[in-house]
Parts: C-alpha cells; sequence; structure tokens
C-alpha cells in the first residue's frame, strides 16, 4: 500500500504562486507515476498533470500549462506541485494520486489518492 499526503494549499491573490507537496510513503517502489488533479465545487475532479517516477516524462492540462510545473524529488519521495500566475478559476480542492504503472490523464487509472487540499485564489 501507498499513502499520500498533499500540503502547501492556502489562500492567494490572483497572480500570486503556491506549491503543492505530495509525500508518499508506504510501498513507494510500486509507484510508477502521480498525477495531480483538482475538484472545484459543482464540478467534476479533472486531470490537471503528471509526472512518472523517474521524472523524465511530464505532462499538463492545457489549462495549466505554461503556469504549473511539476517535478519530483526522490530522496524524499515528493512530489511538487509549482502554480505561478494563478486565476480564481483555479480555486479547487487539489489532489495527488499515485499510479503503479506509465501515466495517465484518467482519474480512474489512478490506484492512490490523497486527502486534497484546499487552493483559493482570490480576485
Amino acid at each position: 500500500q501507498v499513502q499520500l499526503v498533499e500540503s502547501g494549499g492556502g489562500l492567494v491573490q490572483a497572480g500570486g504562486s503556491l506549491r503543492l507537496s505530495c509525500a508518499a510513503s508506504g510501498l513507494t517502489v510500486s509507484l510508477g507515476a502521480i498525477g495531480w488533479f483538482r475538484q472545484a465545487p459543482g464540478k467534476e475532479r479533472e486531470f490537471v498533470g503528471t509526472i512518472n517516477w523517474s521524472g523524465s516524462y511530464i505532462y499538463y492540462a492545457d489549462s495549466v500549462k505554461g503556469r504549473f510545473t511539476i517535478s519530483g524529488d526522490n530522496a524524499k519521495n515528493t512530489v511538487y506541485l509549482q502554480m505561478d500566475s494563478l486565476k480564481p478559476e483555479d480555486t479547487a480542492v487539489y489532489y495527488c494520486a499515485g499510479k503503479r504503472t506509465g501515466t495517465s490523464r484518467s482519474r480512474s487509472s489512478y490506484d492512490y489518492w490523497g486527502q486534497g487540499t484546499q487552493v483559493t485564489v482570490s480576485s
């Protein structure tokens, strides 16, 4: 089993930045990739971006491309989501998810989920 814990959420003004962390513990050798998703009130959970565990392959949703950056620190078993130029429409609960093999945009293909962290962007 793998446990994922997100941190770093908060309230920020439009145009500002936040960095979220996703710390993995447990059977981390089984992880192939980490994905970031977000869910705004009344909306479905949507894909934000993903990174494979070696860090060699990263891709993003079009809505965040050029503003968000995913990186990883294997020594700390932690993946980061750097969010710059934040917009009010980025307001959501952000989740990280773990996948045993490959990378994917599909939330149904992920095996492990964190509890989420709230990000609120004020205008």
